[in-house]
């Protein structure tokens, strides 16, 4: 009775043991455990690449581990882990995840501040900030034709038509020469300057030579830059910033690095 008491406690105290463990693992795939952490490394990844995995898909996530072990298993059984194509492989997805670290480290040590985000947008608004010109203008190759077009528009020629005709922008040509909203400094400086010039309605009396040829242009309105609150460009601002500091530490490891 004492030993098969003993036993009994024996093994109870066996399975109490390994409980922990069994918890701790996902399934026992041909004996070799997988454990649970795989499910959440996968998941990791898979939010990383931007395909977050929802909580009623854990199921398949959890079927997809196991399955990549049984696969594993497999090419190890034909020794496919030992060929030289599949160690190469493996260091280079060795580098690409030891590269991402270190590049998700330095921005999480080197986050971008709100005063930089603002002084950064700071920088935007006065360079496109003040007025901004709706124009419109016909490119043509020699000014002999920009002349004549010059007449023609004087005469009661439709610029639109005009422009869908024989101006040699294609983007703009086929819109009537229109040019939507732009700040000034969007322009090439003779374009921009002759556009400031124009009062709304107004006609350039000359042609305008610019590098890409011979320009009608015609101002058709003007209102001052409706450029978005900081708070709703904040997310994009920090964002180039950031890729921005990443960029300048890789050129500074580079720079540093002894290459013979």
């Amino acid at each position: 009775m004492k030993k098969q008491l003993l036993t009994a406690t024996l093994a109870a105290a066996l399975l109490g043991a390994m409980a922990p463990a069994f918890a701790q693992n996902l399934a026992i795939v041909n004996g070799k455990p997988i454990p649970k952490s795989r499910v959440d490394a996968l998941a990791q990844q898979m939010a990383r690449a931007g395909r977050p995995v929802p909580p009623e898909q854990q199921n398949q996530l959890k079927d997809e581990v196991v399955a990549r072990e049984i696969f594993m298993q497999e090419a190890r059984k034909r020794g496919l882990d030992t060929t030289e194509d599949y160690k190469n492989q493996l260091e280079l997805a060795r580098q690409s995840i030891l590269i991402r670290e270190l590049f998700t480290d330095f921005q999480k040590k080197n986050p971008v501040s709100d005063a930089e985000a603002k002084a950064e947008y700071d920088k935007f608004v006065a360079a496109n900030g003040g007025k901004e010109y709706r124009a419109r203008h016909i490119l043509v190759e020699n000014e002999d034709e920009a002349k004549a077009i010059i007449v023609s528009l004087k005469k009661g020629g439709k610029f639109d038509e005009i422009a869908k005709k024989s101006s040699k922008d294609p983007g703009s040509g086929a819109n009537g020469g229109d040019l939507d909203w732009a700040s000034a400094g969007s322009y090439v400086p003779e374009f921009s300057a002759a556009m400031v010039k124009l009062e709304k309605g107004q006609l350039t009396e000359v042609p305008v030579k610019t590098q890409f040829g011979w320009h009608v242009i015609r101002l058709d309105d003007m209102r001052e830059a409706k450029l978005p609150p900081f708070e709703q460009v904040k997310p994009q601002i920090a964002q180039q910033l950031q890729q921005q500091k990443l960029a300048q530490f890789q050129d500074e490891l580079r720079a540093k690095a002894k290459v013979e």
